[in-house]
């Protein structure tokens, strides 16, 4: 089974979210270095697979951005 990017820069993004709301809580210290260390590998491997994800458009620099386009003459 392949994780596509999107997913993965998804499950990073709330392990991360719950990883810094788990700061507030009595979790050891021992606890929270692990996920910590487990985070920043994810974060690694994450913009790792943005990097390397097979993704193709046929968008140029002469269409702008798509939510303010400018009339092509």
């Amino acid at each position: 089974m392949r994780i596509s990017a999107m997913f993965l820069v998804l499950f990073v993004t709330v392990f991360l979210l719950v990883l810094t709301a788990l700061v507030y809580t009595n979790i050891g210290f021992s606890w929270m270095f692990v996920l910590t260390v487990i985070g920043q590998l994810l974060v690694v491997l994450m913009v790792y697979k943005v990097l390397k994800d097979h993704y193709t458009t046929d968008k140029t620099f002469e269409d702008f951005y798509e939510d303010h386009p400018i009339g092509k003459e």
